[in-house]
């Protein structure tokens, strides 16, 4: 027994969870996210299907989790549908063959949806621990997610009580749950580092129905060192940043930055930290990655908001070797208040994420490849996006070897239109879309963005429509994809076909 809960296996813990069932875990990213209990489920649901009987769950998490949670329930057939973010590839590919449901959410949202009993009944909780009270009060890991909303909805809750993470990370988590309306308030939350809720997730003991110890690493990997490409892309957003500071757009203290996943925000971040015209700075964001743990050690980043700590095995260890010195500078909240989009834009945040691709009117795709293929999902980037002091998004101008154009005429897919998008920036330049018409934008697009392998493809495309607010054709929107589709280069489109 553990404070009179009773001490389970990670099998005896997935004996309890039923076919048909959902389960809410705690996790965003693979920070913070079970391992033994979901793999266990898995073992579990693969044995049920070798015997001739059904067995799958509904899965709520925060974001994205490890393998040991969407790429062990993936493998074993035991999904039948997920929410709200993934990353897994073999989860992916059965999502694209249509064999696990998935709906794509706002992450902000998935707490209050929850809540609201828009997805149906939570039967169990599992969430991941670094230490339990007696009273019922539980010290989360390395992440926030969605963990509150699950513990206080679902019937019952199993913690996996994870050794590799301290229980000195008392104090690192800020838990607080607005209100549903009509009863909500104002989140009082004027400047990063406020703390507005409580350090535990507090919960009735009788609901907690067993402990499972465990000792594992988070499933997060480092990303990628830095390419020309990347650095590139850093250093023109860096400048265009300084620039606006120059300029008086942006306050000369500087504003909180609001960073998406991946090596290219890891390359944007570290050139924010080198610029000699960029102060040190905070962070209102959902992910902190390696790079944010070296510019605060560097003291570039003054403090950190975030809903996780997404950082590699070695920076964490780090981190909870030095906690007393990162519990005054790091603070992990819930999605819907990492992600809330009233805070976002009271704090002024300066939101920075990447794309898929761009259209040449700057609307943007974030999640589909193709408009088929769903790569990952929408993630935290909406809330930003539209609710920022300045929006930027950042890709490189080409992927597949060069033989695919991110800038294209009209986006497969549309995540964020042109009324939200204000930056566009890749290894070429800078489009700053503000204020611009869309014939306007689309030629700042091509000229500052586009690799000039497809400037002439780009513009061909722009001068062969004629009228219209839009300079936009339905009969040719899609052939740099279609070309590509079929031969497997998007260049040599040749639009005279569709003249006239």
């Amino acid at each position: 027994m553990i404070f009179s809960f009773p001490l389970l296996s990670a099998e005896e813990a997935a004996a309890l969870v039923g076919h048909g069932q959902t389960v809410g875990f705690s996790g965003f990213t693979p920070a913070g996210a079970p391992k033994a209990i979901p793999t266990a489920i898995a073992e579990r649901a693969t044995a049920e299907h070798q015997a001739g009987r059904e067995f799958q769950i509904g899965v709520l998490t925060g974001a994205s989790t490890g393998t040991s949670l969407d790429g062990a329930l993936a493998k074993a057939d035991a999904i039948s549908f997920r929410t709200p973010y993934q990353s897994d590839p073999a989860l992916r590919a059965r999502i694209n063959a249509g064999q696990t449901r998935f709906f794509d959410m706002h992450l902000s949202l998935m707490p209050q949806a929850t809540r609201y009993g828009f997805l149906g009944p939570v039967h169990w909780a599992v969430v991941e621990a670094s230490d339990l009270t007696a009273g019922g009060g539980i010290v989360l890991t390395s992440s926030v997610g969605c963990a509150p909303t699950f513990c206080s909805k679902a019937e019952k809750i199993i913690v996996e009580l994870n050794h590799r993470h301290p229980p000195t990370l008392l104090g690192m988590h800020d838990i607080y749950e607005p209100a549903d309306p009509p009863h909500r308030r104002e989140i009082p939350i004027y400047s990063a580092s406020d703390r507005i809720g409580s350090p535990v997730i507090k919960v009735d003991p009788s609901r907690i129905a067993g402990v499972v110890e465990t000792a594992a690493d988070d499933e997060t990997h480092g990303f990628a060192a830095a390419t020309p490409v990347t650095e590139k892309i850093g250093q023109n957003v860096a400048e265009f940043l300084a620039a606006e500071i120059a300029s008086g757009r942006v306050p000369k203290c500087f504003l909180p930055i609001q960073s998406g996943v991946g090596d290219i925000a890891n390359a944007v971040l570290g050139a924010l930290g080198k610029h000699p015209d960029i102060p040190a700075f905070e962070m209102y964001t959902e992910v902190l990655q390696d790079s944010v743990i070296r510019l605060m050690k560097n003291e570039r980043v003054k403090f950190a908001s975030s809903c996780s700590l997404t950082v590699s095995p070695a920076t964490l260890r780090s981190v909870y070797d030095n906690l007393e010195w990162f519990r005054s500078r790091i603070l992990l909240r819930p999605q819907e208040i990492s992600n809330n989009p009233e805070v976002i834009r009271r704090l002024g945040v300066i939101s920075i994420n990447t794309a898929i691709e761009v259209d040449i009117f700057g609307n943007v795709n974030s999640t589909h490849v193709m408009g088929r293929q769903m790569m990952n999902g929408i993630g935290g980037s909406g809330d930003f996006t539209r609710n920022a002091y300045l929006s930027v998004f950042t890709c490189p101008s080409t992927a597949k070897a060069g033989k695919i154009s991110t800038i294209v005429p009209l986006v497969s897919h549309m995540d964020h239109s042109e009324h939200s998008v204000q930056i566009v920036a890749t290894e070429y330049g800078i489009a700053d879309l503000r204020g611009r018409s869309p014939y306007e934008r689309a030629v700042l697009i091509i000229n500052n963005c586009a690799h000039p392998d497809f400037r002439d493809e780009l513009n061909g495309y722009l001068e062969m429509v004629e009228g219209g607010h839009t300079p936009q054709t339905l009969t040719a929107a899609f052939k740099l994809h279609e070309q590509y589709l079929k031969t497997g280069d998007m260049r040599g489109v040749d639009w005279r076909q569709f003249v006239g």
